[in-house]
């Protein structure tokens, strides 16, 4: 399985194959109908305290990407949406962060390839 980031905002394109908005939030703007989403898996995204400990600069990425890491290995819906995923030949993950490269989207991706 090839696994790709992209942001939500960006044009959907065929080559994306299955999307997945990684995002416990559902992204400002954008209309369900044109999200071209197939699959919306916010319970394995990083928690509320988290993603606000985050965003709040009170922890830099270093910190978040080991507690996201943390939450990913003891959550029970990641079994289930790697099933979801497996099927397909490339797996698009999204965000709305602006900079993916500091987001949770490299953390997830990281840990759904050890895990394939």
């Amino acid at each position: 399985m090839k696994i790709l980031m992209k942001r939500t905002y960006e044009v959907p394109e065929q080559s994306d194959g299955f999307r997945v908005l990684a995002d416990r939030l559902w992204p400002r703007g954008i209309r369900k109908e044109d999200a071209h989403i197939d699959l919306w898996a916010k319970e394995i995204s990083p928690s509320t305290d988290l993603r606000k400990s985050y965003h709040g600069n009170e922890i830099d990425f270093k910190e978040f990407s080991k507690k996201y890491g943390a939450e990913l290995k003891e959550n029970p819906d990641f079994t289930a949406f790697l099933k979801e995923t497996e099927p397909h030949q490339t797996v698009t993950i999204l965000t709305s962060a602006k900079e993916i490269e500091v987001s949770a989207l490299p953390i997830l991706k990281e840990f759904m390839e050890k895990k394939l």
